[in-house]
């Protein structure tokens, strides 16, 4: 990549700008020698907890063991459904598996990517157990909603948050809304560890009991399983980085969030459609994604110019052969599949500098041309 002129990321500079408490922070593991969990988690609990408005977080490996656990701690079992979106990373779905589980499927609203609440209404089966809506890019899908066809039904919500740390819905920190939430730390994330890391957040205590449980072998104390439970701890360096950076999340969200308003200024005349925060959302910008129905030749194109860009997702779940035994083929869900055609992924970052984002903008202004709005195939 010797002709990189923009990244698609740059974690080493967030390292530079916060390095002197960073090497302290990890200094001081070294020297407790906690490993896993211990002290630096705890505490690290403890302030995501304050930070998302929830009475309990529980600290994890992954993401993904976040998602597994929630469901877990719901009751969700083998012939129980879920229902989510296609639109999203697999590990959404693959986590519902897990729990023995069937996934069903929802299709998306087209300006926010999120699960259309619209739709949810006609999956729900006398099986149905939980709801699991994405907060796809940074964006919280529409709660407001979801939760009353939750309660109506008497169903589980569980909030898929690994990409929207400090995003909000009417004023309410995502991560508070649903029965449960699950966050990833994995290092590109707004608040991102330093290897794999995860929590779920909630306030309901029983859950969060069997959660703690279930993250560490079902022991209630040593070697005493009242669960069969998993080895899904988070490590103390994780604990001891992300309490260094959670207390730059603010800084860097809002330096995301003046990115974005620069992007959104500079591609106004684009041929191409520009990320909609919703009226509910403060929208954190894990990713800035465009739409475009000529996204593989703009891809391509910036790729000559040194831009580096990322698609997010190429191939809804529902059309990965991992996932074919679902039961979903072409044409099931025609808002995600557009969009896994249009949908690319712009450089953004706290740390991009005005000048790159121009840029940016004006290598896609070139490629994409500034004519007026296409009206996208949604």
């Amino acid at each position: 990549m010797a002709n990189v002129k923009v990244p698609y990321l740059d974690l080493k500079a967030q390292y530079q700008s916060i390095k002197t408490e960073i090497d302290a922070a990890i200094h001081g593991v070294l020297e407790s020698c906690q490993f896993v969990l211990g002290s630096e988690v705890a505490a690290f609990e403890r302030d995501f907890a304050a930070y998302c408005g929830t009475t309990e977080c529980i600290a994890l490996n992954s993401g993904t063991s976040a998602l597994h656990l929630a469901l877990l701690a719901a009751g969700i079992a083998p012939g129980d459904e879920v229902i989510t979106t296609p639109f999203t990373f697999v590990a959404s779905v693959a986590a519902i598996l897990y729990a023995g589980a069937r996934p069903v499927l929802v299709d998306i609203d087209p300006r926010s990517f999120t699960i259309d609440p619209a739709h949810i209404e006609a999956a729900i089966t006398p099986r149905t157990k939980a709801i699991l809506p994405v907060h796809l890019y940074g964006q919280p899908a529409d709660m407001d909603p979801i939760m009353d066809i939750a309660r109506k039904h008497r169903l589980v919500v569980i909030e898929d948050a690994a990409q929207a740390h400090g995003a909000r819905h009417k004023g309410r920190p995502v991560g508070s809304i649903g029965d449960m939430a699950c966050f990833s730390f994995y290092p590109g994330k707004n608040l991102g560890a330093y290897g794999e890391g995860g929590a779920v957040t909630t306030s309901n205590p029983d859950y969060a009991n069997t959660i703690r449980m279930l993250r560490d072998w079902g022991q209630d104390r040593k070697y005493h399983h009242l669960l069969r439970g998993y080895n899904y701890r988070m490590e103390g360096f994780q604990g001891a980085v992300l309490r260094v950076k959670l207390r730059h999340l603010e800084l860097w969200t809002e330096a995301r969030r003046a990115i974005v308003r620069q992007y959104n200024d500079l591609l106004s005349d684009c041929d191409l459609e520009t990320p909609a925060e919703m009226p509910w959302a403060r929208h954190v910008y894990h990713v800035y994604t465009i739409r475009s129905n000529e996204r593989d030749n703009l891809q391509t194109t910036l790729a000559k110019e040194g831009i580096q860009t990322g698609i997010h997702y190429p191939v809804p779940v529902h059309l990965q052969p991992a996932y074919a035994d679902l039961g979903y083929g072409p044409g099931a869900f025609p808002q995600a599949e557009a969009a896994a055609k249009q949908v690319l992924s712009l450089p953004l970052y706290p740390e991009l500098s005005p000048q790159a984002v121009v840029q940016v903008a004006e290598a896609v202004k070139e490629a994409a041309g500034s004519k007026p709005k296409a009206v996208m195939s949604h």
